[in-house]
């Protein structure tokens, strides 16, 4: 599906999320208009988000900060997930959890070689995903 509709699916759960945790859940996105239009994986942001809420932001007192961003790099689609909690746990192994490894295997399923999936600590000391794969517009992928 475009970007734009799985945006619009995320804002949806968000709104839930907010309703939830109020002024502790802050939410930004950054998404270079050229990569709107570009097709991802159908849920494909919206349990990224929701690992860095319940992993992230759950865990820490006061607001805690999401950010959702996408750009277009050359032939590829860069999309980020990052939070500002604790990070990763120390000695925690990279993809161990369920949701991040499903997502993982779903990538190199659909793109191959062609795919890049990075998730651990942010630079801020949170916790960041960051998927690359081909940009394509035009028919959905699953």
């Amino acid at each position: 599906m475009p970007l734009t509709v799985e945006l619009d699916v995320l804002d949806r759960y968000l709104a839930i999320m907010r309703a939830r945790f109020g002024q502790r859940l802050v939410v930004t996105t950054a998404i270079d208009e050229g990569a709107r239009e570009a097709l991802v994986p159908s849920m494909f942001l919206q349990p990224l988000v929701e690992n860095s809420i319940r992993h992230g932001n759950a865990t820490i007192t006061g607001a805690g900060r999401v950010e959702v961003r996408a750009s277009r790099d050359g032939d590829s689609l860069v999309l980020e997930v990052e939070d500002d909690g604790p990070g990763r746990p120390a000695g925690d192994e990279p993809r161990t959890g369920f949701g991040l490894t499903a997502t993982a295997e779903r990538l190199a399923l659909l793109y191959g070689d062609a795919q890049h999936f990075d998730a651990g600590q942010g630079a801020t000391g949170g916790f960041l995903v960051r998927a690359v794969f081909p940009f394509r517009t035009g028919k959905a992928v699953a």
